[in-house]
This record gives C-alpha cells, sequence and structure tokens, in this order.
C-alpha cells in the first residue's frame, strides 16, 4: 500500500495546497468509524421493533409501521444532507456534525430505558391483558432521539462512502481499482458490524438490559467519533464547489426557455462548448439521447459572453458538458426506480421475519438457549458478509477473464442478479410461513408468545434460507446500486449519488408502510380474514410474501426494459484511456 505522491491542485489557483492521495492508509480511520458509527446505529434501531412492542407497548402493526417511517425519513434525509454538503460544508464537516448528532441521539435512546418515567409501565404476559400506552411525553422524548438519530444517519450516509472513495487518486489505474475494491470491503466492514449488532447487542437487551443494551451503542458512535477525528490530518478534504441541484435547475430551466429553438443535424455541431480551468469533473462525449436539452447550449445572439468564454448570464446559456452532466442524472432515474424498489422486499425480511421468529422454536438443540427475535437478521448479514469476498476475490477474476471488464460484469448486470434473488427470497419466505403456520394448528405447541399466538414446533432455522438469500441478493443489488450511482454520476455529484441510493431505501420503506396499511385494512373485513394479525396462526402471511413477490416480478421486468435502454456514461479520449477496460465496454447496456 503505497502513498500516492500525486500532487495536485484542486482549484487550479497556484497558491492553493496540494492533495496527497494516501488511499488504503487512511482507511483505517474510515472504516474503522464506518465500523463503529454502525455498531451504534444499527445497535439502537435493528431492535427497535421489539423495543416499541414491549417497552412502550405498541402493536406488532403499529411498530412496523413507525419503524418504517423511522427508517425512510432517515434515507429521504441524506438528500437534505447532500445538498448542504455540496452547496456550504463538504464532506468531512457534514460527517462530523452528523457522528455528534448520532452519538447524542444514542444516549436520548438509552435514556428512554434508564429513566421509568420515560416509558409505560411494563405489560402482563396473560392473554388478554390491559397494556398502557406511552403518555404524549414518552412519545415526544422518543421521538426527538429518533429525529437526532435521523440527523445522524441522514448526514452520513450519502457522504461516508464518497469521502472514502475521496482518498484514492482517480487519475491513476491503481486508484480506480482502488475504490472498485474499497466499495465491496466497504460495505463487508458495514454488514461484519451490523452482524455484531445484531447479535451481541440484540442479546443483551433481550435477554439482560434494555439499559445496558442501548447503552453500548452509545459508547460504540463515541469510539467511532474518536477514531474519524484522529485521522483529521491525513484525509483529503474536497471543499464544497456549489450544490449540482442549482447545475441541473439551470440547464431545465434554459431549455423551456429555448424550446422554439432547432437543433442543427444529430451531433454536437453548434453547440455551446466550454470548461473553466479549475473544471474538476470528467469532460463528457455529447449523446443523442434527451436531444431536447441540447437546446440549453444553443447560443444565440444575445447570450453575451465574459472575456474568459464563460456565459454572461448563466440562466440563458449552458455548455454542452453542463447539459451531459444532467443527461446524466436523468439517465439514471429510472433505473434507479426499480433498483429501489429492492428493498421493498428487503423490509419485510426485517420486520416480519422477526414476528415470524416469535412464533417459531427458537432454541437451539436441546437446550433452553433461544436466539433472540431481532437476532435472525444476522443471517441475512452473514449471507451478505461471506459472499462479498467471494465475490470480490473469486468471481470477478474469473468473470474478467471472459468478459474483459475490471469488475466482471457491469453494474447492471450485478443489480438484475441481485433482483433475480430478491424475487426468490420472497418465494421462500411464502413457503416456510405456510409450513410454520400449519405446523402451529395442526401438532402441539410450545407455549404462546406474550400478546401474540401459540408458538410452532417448527424450528426457526427454517427462517434461515430466505434470510440468506435475501442477503446475497443485497450484495449484489445494494452494492451494485451504490457503484452504479458513483460511477454514473458526474464527479461533484457524488453526495448526491450516495442520498440517491439512500432515497431509494426510503421509498421503499414509505412504500412499505403503505402497503402494510392497506393490505391490514383491505384483509381485515374479508371472509379470508386478515393477513397481517398479531397472532400469524390466525392470518395469511404467506399470501403476503406471495403478493410482495409479484410486484417484484413486475418489477424485474421493467428493470430488464429500463437496462437494455440505458448507456452508460461515456467520457472523452484522455479519461477513456486511463479507464479502456471499464468505461468502453460499459456502453453496452445489461
Amino acid at each position: 500500500m503505497e502513498v500516492d505522491n500525486t500532487e495536485k491542485n484542486i482549484t487550479g489557483e497556484d497558491d492553493e495546497s496540494k492533495i496527497i492521495y494516501r488511499g488504503w492508509k487512511v482507511m483505517p480511520f474510515i472504516i474503522g468509524n464506518e465500523t463503529f458509527e454502525k455498531l451504534g446505529i444499527v445497535g439502537s434501531s435493528s431492535n427497535l421493533v421489539i423495543y416499541l412492542t414491549t417497552v412502550f407497548n405498541m402493536k406488532s402493526i403499529t411498530a412496523a409501521t413507525v419503524v418504517n417511517i423511522f427508517g425512510g425519513t432517515s434515507n429521504f434525509g441524506t438528500i437534505v444532507a447532500a445538498f448542504l454538503c455540496d452547496s456550504y460544508f463538504g464532506r468531512y464537516k457534514t460527517l462530523s456534525f452528523a457522528m455528534i448528532a448520532c452519538f447524542l441521539g444514542s444516549v436520548a435512546m438509552d435514556l428512554t430505558a434508564v429513566i421509568n418515567q420515560l416509558h409505560p409501565a411494563k405489560c402482563g404476559k396473560e392473554i388478554g391483558s390491559v397494556c398502557k400506552g406511552a403518555s404524549i411525553g414518552q412519545i415526544m422524548f422518543l421521538a426527538g432521539a429518533m429525529v437526532l438519530l435521523v440527523i445522524g444517519a441522514g448526514g452520513i450516509r450519502p457522504c461516508n462512502l464518497p469521502f472514502g472513495a475521496d482518498q484514492f487518486n482517480p487519475e491513476t489505474k491503481e486508484g480506480k481499482r482502488g475504490v472498485d475494491s474499497f466499495f465491496n470491503w466497504y460495505f463487508f466492514t458495514f454488514t461484519f458490524a451490523q452482524m455484531v449488532s445484531l447479535t451481541l447487542i440484540v442479546y443483551v437487551q433481550s435477554n439482560v438490559s434494555w439499559s445496558i443494551g442501548l447503552a453500548i451503542p452509545a459508547i460504540l458512535m463515541l469510539l467511532g467519533c474518536i477514531i474519524f477525528f484522529a485521522g483529521s490530518k491525513l484525509y483529503v478534504k474536497v471543499k464544497a464547489s456549489g450544490s449540482p441541484i442549482h447545475s441541473i435547475t439551470r440547464v431545465i430551466v434554459v431549455a423551456i426557455k429555448k424550446r422554439r429553438l432547432k437543433l442543427i443535424g444529430s451531433s454536437s455541431e453548434g453547440l455551446y462548448s466550454y470548461i473553466a480551468k479549475e473544471f474538476k469533473n470528467s469532460k463528457l462525449s455529447h449523446t443523442d439521447q434527451f436531444r431536447f436539452l441540447d437546446k440549453a447550449a444553443i447560443q444565440t445572439p444575445d447570450d453575451k459572453l465574459n472575456i474568459d468564454g464563460s456565459p454572461a448570464d448563466l440562466w440563458k446559456l449552458c455548455s454542452m458538458q453542463q447539459v451531459e452532466e444532467v443527461k446524466c442524472v436523468i439517465r439514471v432515474l429510472p433505473v434507479w426506480l426499480s433498483a429501489a424498489l429492492f428493498y421493498l422486499a428487503y423490509i419485510q425480511q426485517t420486520t416480519y421475519t422477526i414476528f415470524q421468529s416469535l412464533q417459531s422454536d427458537r432454541r437451539l438443540g436441546s437446550g433452553s438457549f433461544q436466539i433472540p427475535g431481532g437476532s435472525y437478521m444476522v443471517f441475512l448479514m452473514l449471507g451478505m458478509t461471506i459472499f462479498i469476498p467471494i465475490y470480490d476475490r473469486v468471481l470477478v477474476p474469473f468473470l474478467r477473464k471472459y468478459t474483459g471488464r475490471d469488475g466482471g460484469i457491469t453494474q447492471l448486470q450485478r443489480v438484475g442478479a441481485g433482483l433475480f434473488l430478491c424475487i426468490t427470497s420472497m418465494l421462500v419466505s411464502a413457503a416456510v410461513e405456510q409450513h410454520r403456520r400449519t405446523v402451529a394448528l395442526t401438532r402441539p405447541t410450545l407455549g404462546v408468545a406474550p400478546r401474540k399466538g401459540a408458538i410452532s414446533s417448527m424450528s426457526g432455522m427454517w427462517l434461515i434460507p430466505q434470510l440468506v438469500l435475501m442477503g446475497i441478493g443485497d450484495a449484489l443489488a445494494g452494492v451494485g446500486q451504490m457503484e452504479f450511482y458513483y460511477k454514473q454520476f458526474p464527479e461533484n455529484m457524488r453526495s448526491l449519488a450516495g442520498s440517491l441510493y439512500y432515497c431509494g431505501i426510503g421509498l421503499s420503506s414509505y412504500l412499505s408502510s403503505f402497503l402494510l396499511s392497506a393490505v391490514h385494512d383491505i384483509t381485515e373485513g374479508s371472509s379470508a380474514g386478515n393477513w397481517l394479525p398479531e397472532d400469524l396462526n390466525k392470518g395469511r402471511l404467506e399470501y403476503f410474501y406471495y403478493f410482495v413477490a409479484g410486484m417484484m416480478t413486475l418489477n424485474f421486468a421493467y428493470f430488464l426494459l429500463v437496462s437494455h435502454w440505458y448507456r452508460y456514461k461515456d467520457v472523452v479520449a484522455k479519461d477513456k484511456d486511463m479507464d479502456k477496460s471499464s468505461n468502453e465496454v460499459d456502453k453496452v447496456s445489461v
């Protein structure tokens, strides 16, 4: 691991400080912080659905809805963080503020368990016992803790990955390959941290004490902050260069203003081309898609220029480069919509699979030890954690021999494979739930789950295949999406690219909340009965899983369609030479 001593002036001014890309040298600080930060966030939120039902006495459907809204809001908050990051603060300052907010949120969440006045009295274990709900004040304090976690997660998620990628020199092949490998190992440590949270921390929360179990994430968040700030003097800190949203808006507005003008031919002939001296993005080749946007680069006699060749009025004339950057964003959106819906199915595995486990035999062997319901998610993470190194070290080199691509396959092919496994996981989930329910109704049960129903004698280990399949699917679709957005967006929009990924998860979270409420309300009065009651033995959860699998099948067909239409970002000769093996072949679709 050698330090890249290439020095580059980030703004083009002679008196600016030089950049030294340290690459993997600073990864212990960045990945170390990411590990502890994820241990903290996941430790505070992964068992949230159980915490809300057992400590705050919420119904299962209410707790699942709250968790979905919490997840959706924290993910949509990334778009705000990305805007502030790109426009004003830069990634380093945004990350610093977000991590402190996350730490305070973890402390506040722990206080809801430590102080008796901040949560309602415990419910009785008998069926039919009356539970006292949380007061307005208790709900407000809980909401405040969750808001701090939303601010923290919203700021960290779109910036952490691009900040790590900033540490590699984008002008060398070693730097580009370092970024590719960084994506995989970043997600590896991310899932490792989640595994620890879903086993050790969840076990402490469920079997020892919620007070201690929620204090551990707060301590880990503090360690993450210390590790991150310890490497402060070594980082490449890219300054804010203005929000790309402004540039996108200008191109669209100018194109509308000039909608009546006619383009000359089908090439870039006659289009205004200007690249500022300090411009840092890769220069893009002209494309024929979304030709109406090219009108923003038509120079008329009324469009005046400055001495350096730049437009005198930015709201009257845009360069061809600016237009092509907007095309990159618009071209990604149809793919984003389809790829994001992967998490609609993923979310079901993180909520209702937990409820399935509570009404299954969670014992290990003949002993009395039971796997906590929230810890079943570790099998999802385990599938992802084991698969990522195999993919990075075995499958990619193998596929590279046959395709000639640095990544083995295109990013969209990787996402498509993940979407297919997502469908398979939901079908397996439906079959397992049908078996669990049948066993519960036809064979002796193992007692009664508090506030739910009879515990099926089916082993909880039957839930593992669906979780592992979804974990491998996430290793393909999740990592593939993040890499796809990062590489297909212009360099100054990478925080926006990171937020787009998380906004997709947020969209799926909100859609999941709507879907759960709609299915619950529609089926509650039907002759077949409620699909999603408190007692799963009286419901038809497998029907809901089949329904989601059907939605994912339609979405997969749509994904294949838009992937065939999509054209990868193409750069001019200088950048092609640096990344010939990836960009040139990636101009074809999936």
